[in-house]
């Protein structure tokens, strides 16, 4: 699991000012409403598209027009936008206006379909999955006309090898030196300014783009969806300025960019709408404000004052504090777009090594109410109860619940495993970030544990202080903590195997973990060669193995609420990244 990345803990569910991270689902491009998704909805994972899918144009959103501004308010600006360096679900889905990939995520009905998006497919496999070969469309261009070749794509990737990347994504380093140490695979290749071309990428053709891997990859079509994988044109690598301003590839132009303040983009005059099956180019311009309180936004947005009507917010959450004024007045709730958080689960973690009784983490597990935790924290709206590790938002999912217990929790059970229990349990310890609803979820925890006579010991910290010491911490001193955790593509690859693989350490292997029949089947299934057959033995591993010991204790399926303006169409949760995506967007009136 790569450090604070997209997967990174995310221990506060309802807070209105929570960053949103990766990757499922809601009310999809070309639906006919903008309305809120309703509750019940399929569980999405994303499918894999063909050539002919692959081709362009977008599929259309049905009622979209073109034209006028689309403003977009944040709270904070991007940290980083070259895309070597992006490495968050909402800055993945806002830089598609400008950046294109080898692969990307067509959304048709809330549906994801992976499918080629420079690449005229998701690439091919030879050698066992060792070698993998794609070709670039025709017609696909610079926002300066020229065209892209596979060796703007090739150094594009060498860049992520170089020192000041070690922020984005690991994967291309990792596998094409065979090094799982990121620094150990910087001293085999340090970035194409330090060590010049790499052979392990070949571009025998402006065309044509060849990797080579040391072991079979089998998700390298889900990782070539990654912003990492975008070209980057050598002369106009500005080296940390492109960190603000990236050389465009997408449907819109970056024309200013004053950090903190304003984002503005234009239409990209050399974007080819029929080479590109996944964007739009619907609005004039996108008009990006940061640094405006969220909830004086939300009310603006709400109520149409000003630009409300033509605004969106793709960082911000919907406030809690509106929640009631919406409910009341159906034309705002209607403004209001619900859905998952991408793969996001948010887990009660069990430090193993501290409460190392299997019978004392089965209590926990039943002493632990959901119910009433979720809804001090908000209520139905911060995510779905949980009975999985593993979102259902990701191939190969299975639903099953290894230890049947109501939502409410099951006291009598719990006494019965703490009876078990080696050595008699009388307190544990919990530590959370303090803030007003997660104060009231301890309590309820702190509630549940008293009636099966043990004591929580709560430790409420500051963010901070949580952050440091507790979930990038090597040596907590706490039994129990909340954190939430997501995967880098929609496959269990970047999740199971991180969390519970006893050979990495604490910032990966939080709960600490220990089982080595565990750590030998994931290696057995990292040589799978096929992405299908890979996932769904990592799920039947979560399901038969892992989940039986009681590593964790699964909370929630998480969700998030954002808000449009009245005049902004195509407006959804992206099924993927966990945000509304800009790149459907458009204006029912300009």
């Amino acid at each position: 699991m790569p450090r604070f990345s997209s997967r990174t803990a995310v221990p506060l569910v309802a807070a209105a000012s929570a960053m949103l991270v990766l990757c499922s689902c809601s009310a999809g491009a070309g639906t006919k409403s903008d309305a809120a998704a309703p509750r019940e909805q399929a569980d999405l994972v994303a499918g894999v598209g063909s050539a002919k899918d692959s081709a362009g144009p977008a599929p259309a959103v049905e009622g979209a027009r073109e034209g006028g501004t689309i403003r977009v308010a944040n709270l904070r600006d991007y940290s980083h936008l070259d895309p070597a360096k992006i490495y968050a679900g909402e800055a993945y889905n806002t830089s598609l206006l400008w950046g294109r990939q080898l692969t990307q995520y067509q959304v048709t009905d809330g549906k994801p379909k992976l499918v080629g998006d420079l690449a005229t497919d998701i690439g091919k496999a030879s050698d066992g999955g060792r070698t993998w070969t794609y070709r670039l469309k025709d017609g696909i261009a610079w926002e300066d006309g020229k065209p892209i070749t596979s060796k703007h794509v090739k150094y594009g990737i060498e860049r992520t090898f170089a020192p000041g990347f070690e922020v984005g994504p690991p994967y291309w380093p990792q596998w094409l030196t065979g090094k799982s140490d990121l620094a150990q695979a910087r001293k085999v290749y340090g970035g194409p300014k330090k060590d010049g071309d790499f052979d392990r990428i070949e571009t025998p053709d402006d065309k044509t783009i060849v990797f080579r891997f040391h072991e079979p990859q089998s998700d390298v079509p889900f990782m070539a969806a990654q912003s990492s994988s975008s070209p980057v044109r050598p002369d106009k690598d500005t080296g940390t300025r492109y960190d603000l301003k990236p050389f465009a590839t997408g449907p819109y132009r970056i024309v200013e960019h004053r950090q903190n303040r304003s984002l503005t983009l234009e239409k990209n005059p050399h974007w080819k709408a029929e080479t590109d099956p996944i964007r739009h180019q619907y609005a004039d311009k996108f008009a990006f404000t940061f640094e405006k309180k969220e909830l004086n936004t939300a009310q603006e947005i709400l109520n149409g004052r000003g630009d409300g009507a033509a605004t969106i917010t793709t960082k911000n959450e919907f406030p809690p504090e509106l929640i009631g004024e919406a409910e009341r007045d159906p034309k705002k709730k209607d403004l209001i777009v619900d859905g998952r958080r991408g793969a996001f689960t948010y887990h009660l973690i069990i430090r193993n090594d501290r409460v190392a009784d299997p019978e004392v983490r089965k209590a926990v597990h039943y002493l632990f109410p959901r119910q009433q935790a979720r809804q001090a924290l908000g209520g139905p709206r911060v995510g779905d109860i949980a009975t999985t590790y593993s979102s259902p938002a990701i191939v190969g999912w299975e639903s099953y619940d290894t230890y049947p217990v109501r939502p409410t929790g099951d006291i009598e059970k719990a006494k019965r495993h703490l009876a078990k229990a080696k050595k008699k349990v009388e307190r544990l310890s919990y530590a959370y970030e303090s803030n007003a609803v997660n104060d009231r979820m301890a309590q309820v925890l702190v509630d549940a544990f008293a009636k099966a006579g043990v004591e929580l010991v709560t430790k409420p910290l500051p963010l901070p202080a949580y952050t440091n010491e507790v979930l990038r911490g090597a040596d907590p001193k706490y039994d129990l903590w909340m954190s939430g955790s997501s995967v880098d593509w929609p496959t269990p690859a970047t999740g199971v195997p991180y969390r519970f693989d006893s050979r990495r350490d604490s910032l990966d292997n939080d709960p600490r973990y220990r089982n080595p029949a565990v750590d030998k089947e994931l290696d057995r299934i990292a040589r799978t060669g096929d992405a299908t057959k890979k996932a769904k033995e990592l799920i039947a591993l979560e399901k038969d193995t892992i989940m039986k010991d009681v590593p964790v204790v699964p909370f929630l399926h998480q969700r998030v609420q954002q808000v449009r303006g009245a005049d902004v169409g195509g407006a959804f949760i992206h099924p993927i990244y966990g945000t509304i995506s800009p790149a459907w967007l458009y204006l029912k009136k300009s």
